[in-house]
């Protein structure tokens, strides 16, 4: 494995030095040659993820192996499919393209909708946030007469993100090992430096018609972050949607995100979802997945995520008013069943804490320690000392016998990184109790990721 992982990676950096070659070239000649260098890497890295056994049933692994094609998903709109859909909206005064994908999937994108341009110009790209599986392939489609339109904050969003790029890097390859060690900082190919030259702003939508055909951006922050904006053809009533709804329609929206960003509005969310509804679109098109196409299944859904939203941000409100900590509001807060959605990709547990931080802040005005530079982890020696190892590993198994796996968890977390075999099985079975117990009721992919990350390293530990 370690070798087939070696390979990839060289073949990689193999091509990340032919693109990186090609600078002295006219600008069309090296947009060229970076687009066909990074079609092989895009191959690579499907090749890569659909051979690694981690994997194997993954949300990760369906997203990427999806065919890459375009379809007519209305008169004259077209849909690249891919980890990231691109949308090409055409007009006889030029085209417009909403979201431009994935970076390492643009070449088979492009080739894809080539047929549809039909001659003419692109005259906008209307970037739905600054995530990387939507605006990666910006830079490939754009030239010197193309306006990009993004959300005021989307440089914002992009510059931290490209600061903390290592950091956060770090954090998904532990969900997603199966990507490269590092990420690629070279040409084209790395992440950031886009600029929008228009930028709208929360409540003042940018409109425009071309070719007869009306156009609306409106931002709608909350959702997948600050720089939230979507695409709404008014006559079409059709509404290109980004992430605005994450990659399930509908679903619990993932206020938390585990991977690691900034603290999403809760309030400004619910808010946009009213706008949204104010709409009353008739299509909803995702930049994931298939469009939404029958309006009852819309306005249910509709209703649905703006009411559970709401539902548990005021639960929040009104625990926190009267008492209540977050951790018994996080057990507590439940949706009703008129409101239920998948928790597939946001967690309502989650998103009780989140909600709670995102007003009152990490302190918990509770425990003194919060507030300083020493960690409870600190005396986990002197725990172990005055408990020793025998007496804890004892109760953490009649906390599993039980069927107790996190209050076995804290125990076995006192003990630390051991060898210490009792221990590292009792930690096995609590991890395997809470992978099951997410399986068989959220299903919340981030929530088994981590899981199968830590069961990993116990089992390297046992020798598995």
């Amino acid at each position: 494995m370690i070798r087939v992982l070696k390979r990839g990676l060289f073949t990689f950096l193999l091509i990340a030095l032919i693109i990186g070659g090609v600078l002295w070239a006219s600008p069309n000649t090296k947009k060229a040659a970076q687009i066909r260098a990074l079609d092989k890497i895009g191959d690579v890295a499907v090749k890569r993820m659909s051979s690694d056994p981690r994997t194997q049933g993954s949300v990760a692994a369906e997203f990427i192996n999806i065919p890459i094609e375009a379809r007519e998903i209305a008169p004259g709109i077209f849909q690249a499919t891919g980890v990231g859909n691109a949308h090409l909206i055409t007009t006889s005064e030029g085209n417009v393209l909403f979201d431009t994908g994935l970076v390492t999937q643009v070449p088979k994108q492009i080739k894809a909708l080539e047929p549809h341009l039909d001659g003419q110009k692109l005259t906008h790209i209307i970037l739905s946030h600054s995530h990387a599986d939507h605006a990666g392939g910006t830079k490939y489609w754009q030239d010197d007469n193309t306006e990009i339109v993004a959300h005021e904050e989307f440089k914002e969003e992009q510059r931290y993100l490209s600061d903390l790029q290592e950091y956060q890097w770090g954090r998904n390859r532990t969900l997603f090992p199966f990507m490269p060690e590092t990420p690629p900082k070279i040409g084209l190919l790395a992440y950031g430096g886009i600029e929008p030259t228009i930028k709208v702003r929360n409540g003042t939508p940018y409109k425009f018609t071309q070719g007869g055909i009306d156009f609306e951006v409106h931002a709608l922050p909350g959702a997948e972050g600050a720089d939230n904006v979507v695409l709404w053809l008014p006559k079409k009533k059709i509404l290109f949607a980004g992430d605005f709804f994450g990659p399930l329609f509908p679903q619990f929206p993932n206020v938390f995100t585990m991977r690691g960003e900034k603290v999403r509005k809760p309030h400004e969310y619910i808010q946009s979802l009213e706008k949204i509804m104010e709409l009353d679109p008739v299509m909803i098109v995702p930049s994931h997945r298939n469009p939404v196409t029958e309006k009852a299944a819309i306005d249910d859904g509709l209703r649905r995520m703006h009411g559970a939203t709401k539902y548990v941000h005021d639960a929040v409100i009104a625990g926190m008013n009267g008492g209540k900590s977050v951790e018994d509001l996080m057990v507590e807060i439940q949706l009703p069943a008129e409101l239920s959605l998948t928790q597939e990709h946001g967690k309502v547990s989650w998103a009780v804490k989140s909600i709670w931080e995102y007003y009152m802040t990490w302190f918990h005005f509770d425990k003194t320690t919060e507030l300083y530079h020493v960690s409870r982890e600190s005396v986990n020696a002197d725990l172990l000392e005055l408990a020793g190892v025998d007496a804890l590993i004892g109760r953490a198994r009649s906390y599993m016998d039980g069927g107790k796996p996190l209050e076995a968890l804290h125990l076995l977390d006192v003990i630390g990184d051991t060898s210490i075999e009792e221990a590292l099985i009792l930690h096995e079975a609590a991890l395997e109790m809470l992978k099951s117990n997410a399986e068989n009721t959220t299903q919340n992919a981030y929530e088994i990721y981590w899981l199968d990350y830590k069961l990993r390293e116990v089992r390297a530990k046992l020798g598995d």
